[in-house]
Order: structure tokens, then sequence, then C-alpha cells
């Protein structure tokens, strides 16, 4: 199975400078890097649901790279820093965001996260079947 990475233009420099990919295509499935909800000047937001709002905007950009949107989406990790402390507006996030049939969703909470005043950060898998 051939393999190829998902890197948009507008990452290629950061993609290369991290020597990692905001993505992976394998075969039909996309496999997205952890992402957090830092803004297009890298900051963390201070509003836990406007870092949620980031980070699946983010993830759709990387996903349009590939000629799917978020209804590709087919499983779902996310890591969260105080999940008990912001689940419910999380849910809510993301009730908004994916439509039936949802997808597979793990939440795990975790004592940090790479990126300071990250509150979460999101894995996905998509299918290029849509």
């Amino acid at each position: 199975m051939t393999k190829h990475a998902l890197i948009p233009p507008q990452v290629q420099a950061a993609a290369e400078a991290l020597q990692m990919s905001p993505g992976i295509v394998s075969g039909n499935l996309i496999f997205l890097t952890g992402t957090t909800g830092s803004g297009p000047d890298g900051q963390m937001p201070a509003s836990a649901e406007a870092q949620f709002r980031a980070a699946f905007e983010k993830i759709g950009f990387v996903l349009g790279h590939a000629g799917v949107d978020l209804n590709a989406v087919v499983e779902m990790t996310s890591y969260h820093v105080g999940l008990r402390d912001h689940f419910d507006l999380f849910d809510k996030v993301r009730r908004e965001i994916f439509a039936a049939p949802y997808p597979a969703w793990t939440a795990v909470e975790v004592a940090g996260i790479r990126r300071p005043g990250a509150v979460v950060e999101i894995r996905i898998i998509a299918s290029l079947e849509g």
C-alpha cells in the first residue's frame, strides 16, 4: 500500500521545519496529526470554546486539501487537559461540527499537551470515500 503526505501549501514551511506531515493518505484513509486550537498567529486563545472551534477549523482545512470535508471523519480521539471542566462545552461544539452518522470518538484526559495553554488536541482518521 502506498502513502503520501498531505501538506497544504500554507503550512509547507512549518511541516518541513518540524519534519512532520499534517496528514498522511494511505489507501482510502487519511490520518491527521494531532491538532490544537492555536490561531493563525500561533497563539493559543484563552477561551476553551475558541480553541475547540479553531482546532476543528484547522482539521477541516487539511481535509479540504485532500478534497473532503469534516463529513469524511470516521474516528476522532480528543485529548483534554481538564476534561471534566469543559467536556459539555466540547461536546456541544462537536455536535455542531458533525452530523449523523457520527464518527467513532474517544475522549481522554491528559496531564498536559505540548503546546502551552492548549486544553485539547484532536486526532482524526477520515475516509477519502467521504
